[in-house]
């Protein structure tokens, strides 16, 4: 496919076309579709945190990290950002890391429960 399909649209036609794709597990060709609305509206949480997904499940992890901070960056307190930035890191290796991210999203959650169980 050309970059002209997928520079093609509004925004928001680009964002539900993105989505088809990740709903598919097409999530190659979803990261790079809003590889470009990311880079239009940087501000906005949904697409980055979508195309944190699309990385994450395409494995690439380094990637999935990069957005996952980007947006916590701009919204620490998002739950579902630190539960994948836990997951992301737990995929690398970096199980300290991870947890301090687990911990926090499930704090954000409501779940203060010590780890171990109680």
């Amino acid at each position: 496919m050309s970059d002209t399909y997928y520079e093609f649209g509004t925004a928001a036609e680009r964002w539900d076309r993105a989505q088809l794709f990740f709903g598919s597990k097409e999530y190659a060709t979803a990261a790079r579709i809003l590889g470009g609305l990311v880079e239009e509206v940087p501000d906005q949480v949904a697409p980055r945190l979508l195309l944190a997904r699309a990385y994450y499940h395409s494995a690439r992890l380094v990637r999935a990290e990069t957005e996952l901070r980007a947006v916590l960056e701009r919204d620490p307190v998002e739950q579902y950002a630190r539960l994948m930035l836990g997951r992301t890191l737990e995929r690398q290796g970096r199980q300290s890391e991870a947890d301090t991210q687990l911990r926090m999203a499930a704090a954000l959650a409501g779940d203060f429960t010590p780890a171990g169980g109680a």
